[in-house]
């Protein structure tokens, strides 16, 4: 079994060239990351069409975190002359885990259920306002987690850009003091904007998600 996880970026189109730059620029830099972080374990990342990506992660018990690291770097980029708090950058990502069929140079290259299950949802997804789904096999865990991300989708469409940097963060492990110190702001500050994103809500989600996946397959 392996999670694939395929994204679109919401309106493109309206982007300037140089936020899809900034954009594109981050992301590549956090695939070589994640490669370095699981370095033990198969991941594979890959820009297409300009506008969308895709990965493939051995370690499918992560999916879900590592969806949310991708979509808080991309809602917390920001330019220098912008004028809004809120992010100018959005995110479609859909999920699928399941087996693969095929498996050529890298997973990338291969075939089967979970890269079926993630590039149908995300076609689903293109005239919904749902910006995070997942499909696997079991119907009683795509059933619990269609009403978990649906609740997260609310969540995430309160975040500020600010909001979305001290997600990212977390996301990647880090403590409060050392983000304060990242962003040079104070850990008060931190906490405000770690309350402001529903961080306790998502790392209880994460955790059940992680769970019931290591679980279930």
């Amino acid at each position: 079994m392996i999670a694939v996880i395929t994204a679109d970026l919401v309106d493109s189109s309206n982007y300037s060239e140089r936020l899809l730059d900034e954009i594109l620029k981050n992301l590549n830099s956090e695939f070589e990351i994640l490669q370095q972080e699981y370095a033990e374990e198969e991941i594979d990342f890959k820009i297409y069409r300009g506008d969308s990506f895709q990965g493939v992660i051995a370690k499918y018990e992560d999916s879900l975190q590592i969806a949310l690291r991708l979509k808080s770097l991309i809602n917390k980029v920001k330019l220098e002359d912008q004028k809004t708090a809120g992010p100018l950058a959005d995110v479609k990502i859909a999920i699928g885990i399941g087996s693969f069929d095929y498996k050529g140079d890298s997973m990338a290259e291969s075939n089967g259920k979970a890269f079926q299950f993630s590039g149908r949802t995300l076609d689903a997804m293109k005239n919904e306002s749902r910006k995070i789904r997942l499909k696997t096999p079991l119907e009683s865990l795509n059933s619990e987690f269609e009403a978990s991300l649906f609740l997260l989708d609310t969540v995430m469409e309160k975040w500020s850009q600010a909001s979305a940097e001290v997600v990212y963060y977390l996301l990647k492990g880090m403590k409060e003091t050392e983000i304060a110190e990242v962003l040079k702001i104070s850990q008060s500050a931190v906490n405000q904007r770690k309350k402001a994103c529903g961080w306790e809500a998502i790392s209880v989600l994460l955790k059940r998600f992680k769970n019931v996946t290591e679980q279930s397959f």
